[in-house]
């Protein structure tokens, strides 16, 4: 069964466990921002679900100014190749400046630090690259 046009995920059946599992495992996601012209704008992203918000640390980069002007946003998963597993999340982005940096965020260095390590990356030239945390608050979900 598709579930398309929700607010939050059903973790009593099996496609919104899986898609949660996804949510919550993947290493990269893909986030769309619109620009000034109105094109859609997608590149990709490591990201942390926090349950109610992601978190993205980006690059002072067009995303940004983008998201600024345009706050609405969508951030999805890869499927599986044949049209399932998919995994949509829309929802309005922000910057948040209360967010540490992720050098000091253990969560996100839980996930993303032993890719780091594989590309000779330390959590400090991550941080002073992607230095502009930003919060999307998910307004839809869609899964099937």
């Amino acid at each position: 069964m598709s579930r398309t046009g929700i607010a939050n995920i059903d973790r009593s059946d099996e496609q919104g466990i899986r898609a949660s599992s996804r949510l919550e495992g993947e290493m990269i996601g893909w986030l769309t921002t619109v620009a000034a012209d109105g094109t859609p704008q997608t590149s990709p992203i490591w990201f942390l679900w926090e349950g109610e918000e992601f978190l993205v640390y980006s690059l002072p980069s067009a995303r940004v100014r983008n998201l600024v002007d345009r706050p609405r946003v969508s951030l999805h998963l890869d499927g599986n190749g044949a049209g399932g597993d998919v995994v949509v999340v829309e929802g309005t982005g922000r910057i948040d400046d209360s967010v540490p940096p992720a050098t000091d965020n253990p969560d996100y260095l839980a996930k993303y630090k032993p890719v780091m390590d594989d590309r000779g990356w330390t959590p400090e030239w991550f941080a002073g690259r992607y230095s502009v945390p930003i919060r999307i608050t998910p307004t839809n979900y869609r899964y099937w």
